[in-house]
């Protein structure tokens, strides 16, 4: 069931088409596939030097932050414990690794590009979270 009273369809839009200028943007600029386990591996994996990839997931970051500035726009809260948000981001690095990539790469720039691996990929990370999800609710 939808609750009509936290249902924000134009912030989720707003969301979506960013997220695709984004996309668009760094595709067209230096032929790179926006997919954030990419972006964060390559910027780990050059520490400390400043990167481009470096620059992006600081971005991302002030942009989240800037977000809860931003008057009438929904808050966020968070129902599970640090240790379950540790252990959900270790879970969804292997899964991101195992799947060769992420939503972001498979499920925006893969699908758009019409790749066939990431059509699968992207089905299974769907499949996978409806089932979770599902099974976390039956037991709640």
């Amino acid at each position: 069931m939808i609750d009509w009273t936290v249902f924000t369809p134009l912030s989720a839009l707003g969301g979506g088409a960013l997220i695709g200028l984004a996309a668009v943007l760094l595709i067209l600029g230096s032929g790179r596939i926006l997919g954030m386990s990419g972006i964060t591996t390559a910027m780990l994996s050059q520490l400390p030097r400043l990167s481009w990839q470096l620059v992006f997931v600081a971005g991302m970051a002030v942009a989240t932050w800037g977000y809860a500035l931003v008057p009438g726009f929904p808050t966020l809260t968070l129902e599970a414990s640090p240790l379950h948000i540790i252990i959900a981001g270790v879970l969804v690095g292997f899964g991101t690794r195992l799947g060769s990539g992420c939503t972001s790469g498979h499920g925006v720039c893969g699908i758009s590009r019409l790749s066939k691996r990431s059509l699968v990929a992207t089905l299974t990370f769907m499949a996978s979270g409806i089932a979770t999800a599902t099974l976390f609710h039956l037991l709640a």
